[in-house]
């Protein structure tokens, strides 16, 4: 009920934001305004995430990972939509459509999940969700990426693994108390960015 609830308020009262941040998305270059990308949702199931469009059509045929803030990649408006996490809000529908919740897991594409572990499965057994802990840890993963000498690799080995620590200390001891102020952390996050 909280998330439906919430994510209805959020499209409603971001409505405008979404009309401003869509007629930018299509004013700065060529393409859809979302961008729909298929990640793993709970019970080991396939769902397609909305985002703000904030990379070059077909960017996603390479690497899976964004390297640094400027990967030739990004669009311009892109770069100021991922920087305030503006890319995020549509992620509003996949909380209204039951694909996720406010709070829980990112969820990864399924070339990742293909990497974890049996014991690391258990992360799926929860709605991914918009933010976490992981979330607000890694919030300049990107960065990190930019600074290894194999990025893929290093998500994967280091980052990846760190986020799944994260997420299974998540999924055993989340409560809606610990949710409600993980929004607020990362909303304070975001905004002293």
């Amino acid at each position: 009920m909280f998330d439906i609830f919430f994510s209805i308020l959020g499209l409603v009262v971001l409505s405008p934001l979404f009309l401003v941040v869509a007629v930018w998305i299509k004013l700065d270059s060529r393409g859809p305004v979302f961008y729909r990308q298929v990640r793993v949702g709970r019970h080991n199931r396939d769902f397609r995430i909305f985002k703000f469009r904030s990379m070059r059509v077909g960017s996603d045929k390479g690497s899976l990972v964004t390297i640094g803030g400027r990967d030739p990649r990004i669009t311009r408006s892109g770069y100021i939509i991922r920087k305030l996490k503006l890319d995020e809000l549509p992620q509003l529908i996949n909380v209204l459509k039951g694909d996720m919740s406010f709070v829980g897991p990112r969820p990864e594409v399924r070339h990742y999940v293909d990497y974890w572990t049996e014991e690391q499965m258990v992360v799926l057994s929860v709605r991914p969700g918009i933010t976490d802990p992981a979330s607000i840890k890694f919030r300049n993963e990107n960065e990190l990426m930019a600074t290894a000498e194999n990025p893929e690799e290093y998500y994967i080995n280091v980052i990846m693994q760190e986020k799944l620590k994260l997420y299974i200390e998540y999924v055993n001891h989340h409560t809606l108390l610990t949710d409600i102020g993980l929004i607020f952390k990362t909303l304070w996050v975001v905004i002293a960015k």
